[in-house]
């Protein structure tokens, strides 16, 4: 569910066409649920996220990625649930006074499972194909942009020179998309490396079935980071099996008949269920970086006018479908960021409802005529929004909110033309900016997230093709406050800039926050499954079957 693409490029593995009802039934010999937690057998994890073209998430950088890669791949610090950044695969790090300058400490009991060490050379391989525009990386590249280079100061020691200041930079290294891997690995070539990447986490990737399944299997030499697990024996488990079941009502049944053992994006009415169910745990971990949101492209016709941008907010009344459709399992957001993140900024001002208003703005804006079945005209052209929908990105209650929106914008003269499409074609239309309205979620710790969606650079594709300004807004003011909060390294004057960052979003009207970003995991059979406090990816190296 994150927003930036994959390049399409993986080793081609054996394809087993298997039903669905077949799935399940393979499903149901991998995962007994046995009645007291034990060591070793299958847990079974069924994704109704997109299958990822690439296991490794330097490609492009998607969330199916980091939900995947966070087994066999770390970073280089962590983020505890307060927000603090943790060590990881470095125990410290020190930055110069002019912020230009940071030398990492890496630990010495680690390699990669293919036996290369993790050093310092290691580390700056690992940038260097984020950096390198054959990689094809998205998310990674624009967090590791302003690393002008490593230096492997010694085995031990990594020393990045950057050429501004970046305060994001631990926030930046604390994800999926910029995990560390085996140089060794890497030099296979992207195909090899997209099969099977080769990390230091918990489990080792073992064989992937496209459109089935991937199985992933126990690091025997994993070195936990300290403070990082219950105990110091994980994992526990023998493998992991990941099945892909796009259908969230296929994957409940599933997990209600013990078939799965865990189950991603369930429905609102799954959720409610599970929450009074006495064998079945929720965990809600709602993904820090920006909100579920609508975006209104500012770059062309007819949101190039922020009167038609308010007319459009102030008809699109999402409340009553959001209290509605997701049954009291979210809350409604006035932020461009999560409520994870501490500095977010909220007004619900911009966001109230008023029909009368929305009509006087389209005709001051000239959007005077109309058409037969009630579509507003200007010069003869209808005013058409493009909305092209990520099935895999958002949820079936998304879905009907978004029709919801769609009808409630026709009442003031709106012509909303949803067109729901798997990611890849959803990517292409972005691309091809053949869109007016999106909702593109976005993944990223910290503010700087506000940098990467907002910032008039964010309009300029990264080598993978993807560009993460959505709304288009190219506002000198906003870039000079999204640059300044960047390079100051005081947590006070960070928080007051991000804060006029997010006034000036949301004065633009291109932004119509709806509510955090949705990452429900349900469970059975199993315990020990907890989320990391980096980019709310589940962890399962204290799992342990049983109840």
């Amino acid at each position: 569910m994150h927003s930036a693409p994959t390049a399409h490029r993986r080793r081609t593995l054996p394809l087993l066409a298997v039903s669905l009802a077949g799935l399940l039934a393979l499903a149901g010999c991998a995962a007994p649920a046995p009645s007291a937690p034990e060591s070793g057998g299958t847990l079974v994890y069924a994704t109704g996220d997109a299958e990822p073209t690439c296991l490794d998430p330097h490609v492009g950088g998607n969330y199916p990625q980091a939900l995947i890669s966070t087994q066999y791949l770390e970073p280089l610090v962590g983020r505890d649930e307060d927000g603090e950044i943790t060590p990881w695969l470095a125990t410290d790090w020190t930055v110069s006074d002019d912020g230009l300058t940071w030398d990492f400490t890496l630990r010495e009991d680690v390699a990669f499972t293919d036996g290369t060490p993790l050093d310092a050379a290691a580390v700056k391989a690992n940038i260097e194909h984020l950096q390198d525009p054959d990689t094809g990386s998205s998310t990674g590249y624009l967090a590791v942009e302003k690393v002008r280079e490593v230096e492997a100061v010694d085995a031990g020691h990594a020393r990045f020179h950057l050429s501004a200041p970046d305060s994001a930079l631990l926030e930046s290294l604390s994800q999926q998309w910029t995990a560390i891997q085996s140089p060794a690995g890497l030099a296979r070539g992207i195909d090899d490396n997209c099969a099977a990447p080769v990390g230091t986490g918990p489990f080792i990737v073992d064989e992937w079935v496209p459109q089935q399944q991937i199985t992933l299997v126990r690091n025997d030499a994993y070195a936990a980071p300290d403070g990082s697990t219950e105990d110091a024996e994980g994992p526990h488990l023998d493998e992991i099996v990941w099945r892909f079941i796009p259908d969230a009502a296929t994957r409940w049944a599933a997990l209600r008949a013990g078939e799965v053992n865990v189950i991603d994006n369930p429905q609102p009415d799954a959720i409610v269920a599970a929450e009074a169910s006495a064998d079945i745990t929720h965990i809600d971990a709602p993904r820090p970086g920006s909100v579920n949101r609508i975006e209104l492209n500012s770059g062309q016709v007819p949101f190039d006018d922020e009167r038609v941008r308010t007319a459009f907010l102030l008809a699109a009344d999402p409340e009553p479908g959001i209290r509605s459709l997701y049954q009291g399992t979210v809350e409604r957001s006035f932020s461009p960021l999560a409520s994870t993140e501490p500095l977010a900024f909220s007004d619900p001002e911009p966001f109230g409802t008023d029909v009368a208003a929305a009509e006087a703005l389209l005709d001051e804006a000239g959007w005077t005529d109309e058409d037969s079945d009630g579509i507003r005209l200007k010069d003869g052209a209808r005013l058409t929004v493009r909305f092209p929908v990520s099935t895999n990105q958002s949820v079936a209650a998304e879905q009907s909110l978004f029709e919801q929106i769609q009808a409630n914008a026709a009442a003031v003269g709106f012509d909303v033309i949803l067109t729901p499409m798997d990611l890849s074609a959803w990517y292409a239309a972005l691309g091809a900016n053949e869109y007016e309205a999106v909702s593109a979620p976005y993944t990223k710790v910290g503010p700087d997230v506000l940098r990467i969606l907002y910032h008039s650079d964010g309009i300029i594709p990264a080598p993978s093709g993807y560009f993460a300004n959505h709304a288009q807004l190219s506002d000198p003011e906003l870039d000079a406050v999204l640059d300044a909060a960047s390079a100051t390294s005081d947590a006070e004057e960070r928080a007051d800039l991000y804060a006029q960052a997010q006034r000036i979003i949301l004065d633009s009207r291109t932004v119509l926050p709806l509510y955090d970003q949705q990452n429900h995991f349900l469970t059975r059979g199993v315990t020990g499954v907890r989320t990391l406090g980096t980019v709310a990816t589940p962890t399962f190296v204290d799992a342990r079957l049983g109840d």
